[in-house]
């Protein structure tokens, strides 16, 4: 650093002044084919996140979005391919009846049936996320909602609910689907007894985080169970902090770190 006579001082030249600095939020398209792409490549790019932390058993689990120019069809991981694997080229555009509309892949039946339900019940939401999580479905078994014992935890403060509809079923049936979406109510996320989580938000970047930070919050939980007794911070403190952690654009910005790292190590996700 330098400190020229008149008191200013600079780095390399440069001269040290308080500027603003702000984040970018989520980006705006000039198309929807744009969007569409993009969504796309969240989508494959949050799956391989799910299977780099364990998130994948067998044939379980699946993210969904909305197209963009078609919003009664989603994008999802086509049946029995590995979330590690999933690249753009592999996802499947599917309608409410289950049918594939694009693509060349089954469809999991379960991911079309919940899913399905939750979009038509949740216009306002563009993606959902799902996954048998070890420490999400250890919680769902209890059948109580997550307590505000951390500040992340806070995220899920009044904001989601314990589904006991179906609960431990296989969920074939679209009347099942749409039992469980009637239950879901308005939140970011449920737990749906005896099978695991459910996130959704308006981008897949916020539904995806949403799902990792609530699994994170589900073991905290039972580690912290398990020692003794939480406790609970109070609600004033954790309604505050709900709204400053869990709209959307904390959830989305809370994804771009792990999807910086999933580009760098995983470019072939855009094939």
């Amino acid at each position: 650093m330098t400190i020229t006579e008149s008191g200013t001082r600079t780095i390399d030249g440069i001269e040290l002044t308080p500027k603003p600095v702000g984040l970018e939020g989520p980006p705006t398209f000039a198309s929807v084919e744009e969007e569409r792409l993009h969504r796309k490549q969240k989508l494959a790019g949050a799956l391989r996140i799910f299977g780099r932390v364990g998130f994948g058993e067998g044939v379980a689990g699946h993210i969904t979005v909305r197209d963009p120019e078609f919003p009664e069809y989603f994008w999802v991981n086509p049946f029995a391919v590995s979330f590690r694997h999933v690249s753009v080229s592999d996802l499947i555009l599917v309608d409410h009846e289950g049918s594939v509309i694009y693509g060349n892949r089954p469809v999991n039946r379960a991911a079309f049936v919940i899913h399905s339900a939750i979009h038509q019940a949740r216009p306002d939401i563009v993606a959902a996320a799902h996954s048998h999580s070890v420490h999400g479905k250890a919680f769902s078994a209890l059948g109580i909602p997550l307590d505000p014992i951390t500040q992340d935890s806070c995220i899920f403060y009044n904001d989601h609910r314990v589904v006991t509809e179906q609960g431990g079923a296989v969920v074939l049936e679209i009347e099942a689907g749409h039992e469980i979406a009637r239950a879901f109510g308005p939140g970011k996320a449920a737990i749906h007894q005896n099978h695991g989580l459910f996130t959704v938000g308006e981008t897949v970047d916020e539904a995806a985080f949403w799902f990792l930070s609530m699994d994170r919050s589900c073991q905290a939980q039972l580690l912290a169970m398990a020692a003794g007794t939480p406790k609970l911070i109070d609600p004033v403190m954790a309604d505050y902090t709900q709204k400053q952690t869990g709209f959307p654009g904390a959830g989305w910005l809370s994804f771009q770190p792990l999807w910086q790292e999933i580009c760098r190590t995983d470019p072939d996700l855009f094939d």
